[in-house]
């Protein structure tokens, strides 16, 4: 009896989640992904900027979609949410092109990602990287 609740149990354990590869909170979603239409840049930073200070001002650009606050199962390919992420970890859900994140000392890699209305990835992914340090 114990060995199986330990088998059972050892499937429940949490995903790790890591820089390179960000992942959407909470269970995914069954079924295929749409494609989306948009294209992902960040303006701000740059790569290997260096800020001082506790906090970063992110500007994105996003062309060939549009960013709603809506959540809805409803999904179109143009249509969704930033994520932003720094180390791997989402520190922002934003609904708009600029926001400001909280970062502590240190070299950083920050993330950006267009995702559907439901807060899933497309497929593909539509994300781009940064590597900045703050002093």
């Amino acid at each position: 009896m114990a060995a199986i609740l330990m088998l059972l149990l050892s499937g429940c354990a949490p995903r790790t989640q890591t820089a390179s590869t960000p992942q959407a909170p909470g269970p995914q979603p069954a079924g295929p992904r749409p494609k989306s239409t948009a294209a992902l840049a960040i303006v701000s930073p740059a790569p290997g900027e260096r800020i001082s200070g506790t906090t970063l001002h992110v500007r994105i650009q996003l062309t060939g979609g549009t960013i709603i606050p809506q959540t809805s199962a409803d999904l179109s390919p143009d249509k969704g949410h930033v994520h932003l992420s720094v180390d791997g970890r989402v520190v922002s859900m934003a609904y708009g092109v600029e926001q400001d994140v909280p970062v502590t000392a240190g070299t950083h890699l920050l993330t950006a990602e267009f995702v559907a209305t439901d807060h899933f990835p497309f497929n593909p992914r539509v994300l781009k990287t940064v590597t900045f340090d703050v002093q």
